[in-house]
């Protein structure tokens, strides 16, 4: 039966091995499940290891960090059988009890830790944990006079031990496709309790066992952009015309009119220098070269006789004047002052005439935006290629 196992399992890695060949694989890091079956044996010195063979079956899950580090954990067990060889010609007895192992292992792929690339169509894997192996429920299969003087050892049925497990081992790893892997391992185990089913001493298990592992959960790998070097680039210059405008401004010298109209009441001739049009002529004289201004006075007609009207028209024309020096208008500003009664009427509404009216000149000095087309030349580097 061994050998047939065997056999049955180099062929299938021999023919996943030629089928994966052909197909690039790339590496990333993603979750595993195994499941394996195979055979155990735990050695007994004083036994015929031969006849204690059984069956075994491990669960798993893991993880593969790397293309050369990976970690599992997992459940192994299912039977197992020793015996007793008696040394008085006796027949020697075996005896059957249940166990499970759990363990944590650390997987390192050889062949990606000495090798060069990440992936191969087949990979040998070291395999070493640590972990706990669980006995239960003993069994003899006869019960022969002089055999229960060591009952007090392997005492019975209801007995449960707990033992500590160290392991290591080689596994066959071969990818079969994208998700799924064949694997072969061998273990070697150590168990050592002070009070199990067996007897009191260290026990050596190997187990055997062919299986899958379902690859799920991948991590998308981190691409570096690739950086295309670009070829050096090839400059030339060339001399370029640049237009613009430049502004200049001028001075210039314009003349300036001012008109000013006071009007008053019947029989009125008070000017106050706080008058709106009083201050706007003070501020035109300020503002100017040169600058001068003439009052002139003048009454209605319609109302008073013409010597009445001749002298509220003078009263109209200096009070104007006053007015204006008091509103800090220097005298030498004011060119001439004159008064006409009734005998010009400006306005053809009468009542309009009862009015003085303040005329000006003045040069002030302003500024011409004249704008002239230019052009400068510079030299412009660019790029040809």
């Amino acid at each position: 039966m061994l050998k047939k196992f065997f056999f049955s399992c180099v062929a299938l890695l021999t023919v996943s091995t030629a089928a994966m060949a052909q197909e690039k694989q790339e590496f990333r890091p993603h979750w595993f499940a195994g499941l394996q079956g195979g055979v155990q044996n735990t050695f007994n010195k004083e036994f015929n290891n031969w006849k204690t063979f059984t069956p075994t079956a491990t669960l798993s899950l893991g993880y593969r960090f790397s293309p050369v580090v990976g970690a599992r954990v997992g459940v192994n067990g299912i039977w197992n059988k020793s015996g007793v060889a008696f040394c008085n010609n006796q027949e020697d007895e075996h005896y059957r009890y249940n166990y499970i192992t759990p363990s944590a292992d650390v997987l390192v792929n050889l062949c990606t830790l000495f090798g060069k690339k990440d992936t191969y169509p087949v990979n040998l894997i070291f395999v070493g944990g640590l972990g706990a192996n669980y006995a239960f429920e003993g069994s003899y299969r006869a019960e022969e006079k002089g055999f229960m003087d060591y009952a007090n050892f392997v005492n019975c049925e209801n007995d449960r031990r707990w033992a500590f497990n160290g392991r290591l081992g080689l596994m066959l790893d071969v990818p079969i496709c994208k998700a799924v892997n064949f694997n072969v391992e061998a273990d070697l185990n150590n168990i050592y309790t002070g009070n199990e089913v067996a007897f009191n001493r260290d026990h050596l298990q190997l187990t055997a066992q062919a299986g899958l592992a379902f690859k799920f959960g991948y991590q998308k790998p981190k691409r570096v952009k690739e950086v295309v070097a670009e070829p050096e680039p090839v400059w030339q210059t060339r001399i370029d015309t640049v237009w613009y405008d430049d502004v200049k401004y001028v001075e210039c010298t314009r003349d300036r009119d001012i008109k000013k109209e006071i009007f008053f009441g019947i029989r009125e001739s008070k000017v106050a220098s706080t008058q709106d049009q009083i201050k706007e002529v003070a501020e035109f004289l300020k503002g100017v070269r040169d600058g001068e201004v003439t009052i002139t006075g003048y009454a209605d007609k319609g109302t008073g006789t013409p010597r009445v009207n001749m002298k509220y028209s003078k009263q109209r024309a200096e009070q104007t004047k006053q007015a204006l020096l008091d509103c800090g208008v220097e005298a030498d500003k004011i060119k001439n002052v004159e008064w006409k009664g009734d005998t010009v009427q400006p306005y053809a509404e009468n009542d309009k005439n009862r009015v003085s009216i303040i005329t000006g000149h003045g040069v002030y000095t302003d500024k011409d935006k004249v704008v002239e087309k230019k052009f400068r030349t510079k030299e412009v580097r660019y790029r040809v290629q």
